[in-house]
């Protein structure tokens, strides 16, 4: 170690982004899997991963909660609870006809773009939903009107659309999408379809734009962005991405702070450090800790927005919690 590595005040520092980590539907939903597990006891079912975070599935794993694909995994009359990226109507019925207890964690924006999604079908118009395909939000908000939604996957997907008629089509989105990319698409989409419609209010999600502008805010200044988050976690892939086209000379994800490389700090003055919306602040600052022991001790904070926004716990399950509290006396 060089005598300038040991030094407190080394000329190395870090830019740390807020808003970063969870947001209000990350929050209720792994609140919501903490409370039904109290409530009814271990083992309680989630299908898919309550949110795309590799930490904290594990944390809710060693409380009793078991993770599975499919509603046949689920015992019959079993507890199941539905993750924050949202399900089609069809896995509620699957529910229904095994008879198990399901409580729905989607994040109440998701379930704005399921509103819409309904809203605009039920008018006979064609719905496109700019998103990545196969991911669980996008499976869940096709599953409400199959027959009028199609996928356009980024700006190179415009071109494959058809439609019926110019003058009914309307455009959603996935919530943890880029949203410069997201504006790129729908400019492309206006020049096919000039009469095509937006959604009543913006579907990527106030937490998703948050932390993409702060990023905006910071990447110039860095030579590299840490963002904290998992591959599978769309808008944590996405702030990678923001960043390096904001101008970062570099920009890496990992789920902990041991998989960050010596090699990508060699030579850096500035380091960027934010993480995704099913992020922990725990897992960032363990971050923070692992650049301090390598000289980078000197952390600003680099705030442009103030996000108060909560979500109450699902109706089935705040009935269930009353219901115990009074039997309680």
């Amino acid at each position: 170690m060089t005598d300038a590595e040991t030094t407190p005040r080394t000329g190395k520092r870090v830019l740390l982004a807020n808003p970063r980590g969870y947001c209000a539907g990350v929050d209720r939903a792994v609140q919501t899997v903490e409370e039904a597990l109290k409530l009814y006891g271990a083992p309680i079912y989630v299908r898919k991963q309550i949110v795309h975070n590799k930490h904290v599935v594990r944390t809710l794993e060693a409380q009793g909660a078991i993770f599975v694909e499919e509603n046949e995994e689920v015992p019959e009359g079993a507890t199941v609870i539905f993750s924050a990226h949202g399900v089609a109507p069809e896995v509620y019925e699957q529910a229904k006809q095994r008879s198990l207890r399901a409580i729905d964690a989607t994040c109440p924006l998701v379930t704005k773009v399921h509103h819409e999604a309904r809203r605009f079908a039920a008018q006979d118009y064609d719905i496109l939903l700019i998103g990545h395909e196969g991911h669980e939000e996008v499976i869940g908000t096709a599953g409400e009107a199959p027959a009028h939604i199609q996928l356009v996957d980024g700006p190179d997907g415009v071109d494959k659309v058809t439609v019926r008629d110019p003058e009914k089509v309307v455009w959603l989105s996935q919530t943890t999408l880029s949203v410069d990319e997201t504006l790129e698409t729908v400019a492309r989409l206006k020049k096919r379809l000039p009469l095509l419609q937006s959604p009543p209010s913006d579907d990527i999600c106030y937490a998703t734009s948050n932390r993409q502008h702060v990023v905006k805010e910071i990447a110039p200044e860095c030579d590299v962005v840490i963002v904290v988050g998992s591959r599978n976690s769309s808008n944590s892939v996405r702030l990678v991405e923001v960043a390096l086209d904001a101008g970062a000379r570099a920009g890496h994800l990992v789920d902990f702070a041991h998989e960050i490389e010596d090699a990508w700090l060699t030579g850096a003055r500035t380091v960027g450090v934010t993480s995704g919306a099913s992020v922990p602040d725990e897992l960032v600052q363990q971050v923070l800790a692992h650049l301090a022991e390598r000289g980078f001790g000197d952390v600003e904070e680099i705030t442009t927005a103030d996000e108060r926004l909560t979500f109450s716990l699902p109706q089935e399950l705040k009935r269930d919690m009353k219901a115990a509290a009074a039997a309680r006396g």
